[in-house]
């Protein structure tokens, strides 16, 4: 039985899928590795050797069935505590999925692949924008899903919806591979001001080199997070099953927990749990 005075260990992002080629045609050959399904039963095994007692379940396709398959998934998974789906945002449906899904208590966010779309101020258009105005009605979060070069425009984005509770997917996926720091420095600084958005420690190691990344070479990115967000805005996630083509879920978590080693316990717990309890409502 879990201690009620410790905070809830928490993965904030993860995916399932059922594979084929058409629609992970993102899954190149570099990423061999993760072409087949991924399930519940796939994850439980290794929440439970990393010492993590609950799932934050993103969509992977921006469909809504899906979504609706995570929810269904939630619904016999206990361990799955909430779920970041996709709905066309720009749609003028948009209220009536968002209605229909929100009547499930584990529908927490949405999340579109703004990183995908050929239209770098996409994030910007007013279809879009009209529809994260709906989100608030239903006491949604947004998980923002960029580009490091999408931050100018994001920071607008986000500066135009106050009210709205933002996560931040994968600290904006830096150019680490290429030792590139800035802009993305200044920019996810300038982000960070703003109080409604929080971000996940997540998807580093894939955009580093897959088999030569090194703790040393993250760490001036979750530093500068750490130091731009603070412990109470930051959540650990695992990007499992895309984490694979670079590091096993334990190695991650491993990683996660000596970076916040020398915080004090009660900011360990937000990282590990708490923002993520907070933010999605768990």
């Amino acid at each position: 039985m879990r201690d009620l005075s410790r905070q809830m260990k928490i993965d904030s992002h993860h995916h399932f899928w059922h594979y084929n080629p058409v629609e992970f045609g993102w899954i190149d050959e570099t990423m061999r590795v993760i072409r087949r399904d991924f399930l519940p039963e796939d994850l439980r095994g290794e929440i439970a050797r990393a010492g993590i007692e609950g799932v934050v379940s993103v969509q992977a396709r921006q469909s809504l069935s899906e979504t609706q398959s995570l929810l269904e998934f939630a619904d016999g998974n206990d361990f799955i505590k909430g779920v970041v789906g996709w709905v066309e945002i720009s749609s003028a449906r948009v209220s009536e999925d968002l209605e229909r899904f929100a009547a499930k208590p584990k529908f927490k966010s949405v999340r579109h692949v703004i990183q995908g779309e050929q239209d770098d101020n996409f994030i910007l258009r007013s279809d879009f924008n009209r529809g994260i105005r709906v989100l608030k009605r239903f006491s949604l979060a947004y998980d923002i899903l960029v580009l490091e070069r999408h931050l100018p425009q994001t920071i607008r984005f986000v500066d135009d919806h106050p009210d709205q509770v933002f996560v931040m997917d994968h600290i904006a996926k830096p150019r680490i591979k290429d030792g590139i720091f800035e802009p993305w420095n200044q920019n996810i600084r300038e982000l960070a001001k703003r109080p409604n958005v929080s971000c996940k420690i997540s998807g580093m190691v894939t955009e580093a080199d897959f088999s030569g990344w090194s703790e040393a070479q993250l760490r001036p990115y979750f530093d500068t997070v750490l130091e731009a967000f603070g412990p109470q805005r930051l959540m650990f996630g695992s990007d499992w099953p895309v984490c694979l083509v670079a590091s096993s879920y334990a190695t991650w978590r491993d990683v996660v927990s000596h970076w916040v080693a020398g915080l004090t316990t009660h900011e360990q717990d937000r990282i590990l749990g708490g923002t993520a309890v907070e933010v999605y409502k768990l």
